[in-house]
C-alpha cells in the first residue's frame, strides 16, 4: 500500500474510517471555536479539555463576548485547566482581535501568529481546520507520529530537529482536505502512535515506518534531557475572620498562577505573626497546622504547608486596592483559583 499511497492519502483513508468527527470543537465549525479548543489541548488531553470547552463556550460564546468580560471570570472557567498564562493569552488575544481586527480573526498563518499565545502550530490549526488553508502544524502527536515515521534523531525541543520536523510536516501537508488531514494527524498521534504503547498494528503508515521497520518506535522522538527539579516550601496562610470569610491575596500577573487568587503565603515558620503582620496587616489567632503536601510544576516542586487561622481581633485591612479580598463560602464570588488552592478552599468549607 505504500508504494502507491501517499502519506496524506493513506493518512486521510484511515480518517474517514477511524478519526474522530464527534468531538465538541468540530461542531460548527468557527476560528474562535477551533482557536479556544487548540490553546485548551496545548499540554492537555481531550477527555480533560471537552467539559472545560463546553463551559467556556456556553459564558464566552464569541471573541466579542471574551474580550468584554473581566479576566478573573476568565481565569474561574480556566480553574483546574492549569497552565494559566493561557487563559490570560485568550483573554489578551480577544481584545487584540477586537482592536485590530474588529473581531474577524486574520487569515494567514503569519497574522495569526501576532496573536497572544498562539503559535506556528496553533495559527496553522487555524488556518487549517477553521478556514481550509493549506498549513502544517506540529503539536506533540504530530512530532511523535513524524519523528517515529522517518526515525528522526534528537529531542524535537531542539531547534535544529524541530526545523526538521517542520520540514517534513510541510511535505507532507496535502494541498486538499486539508482541514481532515490536520485532525487526522492529531487523532492518529493520539488514538494510534501513543507515547509508551503504540498499536503499530493498526496505523496506515506501518508498512513504511522507518522506526518500526527498526523495532525502535518507542525510541521516537527522543525525550527532553532529565534534570532534577528543585524545591520549594510555602506556607499558605488560610485565615478566617468572624464572619466565616477566608482572606484571598490575588497573586502577580507573572509567575506561577499568575492573576490568580490564592491564600498569602509565608516562607518560613519563625516568627510567623511577624510575617503576616507585615504582609496583611492583621494578627492571628488559633493557629492550626495541616498536613503538608506537594504541588509539582514543570520546573520545580513546590511543598505546602496549609495553616489555618483565626483573625485576632478586627478584620481592617492595610493592603493595598484589589490585592485582597474576604471570601464567603455561602456567598462565593467567581474567582479564578489553582487546582491546589480549590482543593484546600473546599477542604476548608468542610472543617467550617
Amino acid at each position: 500500500m505504500s508504494s502507491t499511497l501517499s502519506f496524506s492519502t493513506m493518512v486521510l483513508n484511515w480518517f474517514d474510517r477511524h478519526g474522530r468527527k464527534d468531538l465538541p470543537w468540530q461542531q460548527h465549525i468557527t476560528p474562535y471555536r477551533v482557536w479556544v479548543s487548540e490553546i485548551m489541548l496545548q499540554q492537555t488531553q481531550v477527555a480533560t479539555v471537552i467539559p472545560y470547552f463546553l463551559r467556556f463556550m456556553e459564558r464566552f460564546p464569541d471573541v466579542q463576548v471574551l474580550a468584554a468580560a473581566k479576566e478573573d471570570d476568565v481565569l474561574h472557567l480556566w480553574s483546574g485547566l492549569g497552565y494559566y498564562s493561557r487563559a490570560r493569552n485568550l483573554h489578551k488575544a480577544a481584545n487584540y482581535l477586537i482592536e485590530n481586527y474588529q473581531g474577524v480573526f486574520p487569515n494567514s498563518v503569519e497574522t495569526l501568529c501576532e496573536l497572544p499565545g498562539v503559535g506556528r502550530s496553533t495559527a496553522g490549526a487555524i488556518a487549517a481546520i477553521a478556514m481550509g488553508i493549506r498549513a502544517p502544524i506540529l503539536d506533540g502527536n504530530v512530532k511523535r507520529v513524524l519523528a517515529r515515521y522517518q526515525a528522526v534523531q534528537g529531542w524535537p525541543g531542539k531547534t535544529a530537529v524541530a526545523r526538521t520536523l517542520w520540514d517534513i510536516a510541510e511535505s507532507y501537508t496535502p494541498e486538499d482536505r486539508t482541514a481532515e488531514y490536520t485532525q487526522a494527524m492529531m487523532d492518529l498521534g493520539a488514538m494510534i502512535c501513543t507515547r509508551t504503547k503504540p498499536a503499530c498494528a493498526l496505523c496506515p503508515l506501518m508498512e513504511s515506518c522507518v522506526a518500526l521497520q527498526q523495532g525502535k518506535e518507542t525510541c521516537f522522538p527522543e525525550p527532553k534531557p532529565r534534570k532534577i527539579l528543585p524545591e520549594k516550601s510555602v506556607r499558605m496562610l488560610m485565615i478566617i475572620n468572624d464572619a466565616g470569610e477566608v482572606l484571598l491575596e490575588k497573586r502577580p500577573v507573572t509567575g506561577v498562577w499568575g492573576g490568580l487568587w490564592s491564600f498569602p503565603e509565608v516562607i518560613t515558620e519563625s516568627d510567623l505573626d511577624g510575617q503576616v503582620a507585615d504582609k496583611v496587616g492583621i494578627t492571628l489567632d488559633r493557629i492550626e497546622k495541616w498536613e503538608p503536601f506537594r504541588h509539582t510544576f514543570s520546573h520545580y516542586h513546590l511543598n505546602i504547608t496549609p495553616v489555618k487561622a483565626s483573625v485576632k481581633q478586627g478584620a481592617s485591612m492595610v493592603a493595598e486596592s484589589g490585592r485582597w479580598q474576604w471570601y464567603h463560602f455561602d456567598n462565593p464570588s467567581e474567582l479564578g483559583v489553582a487546582a491546589p488552592v480549590k482543593k484546600l478552599m473546599e477542604k476548608l468549607r468542610q472543617s467550617l
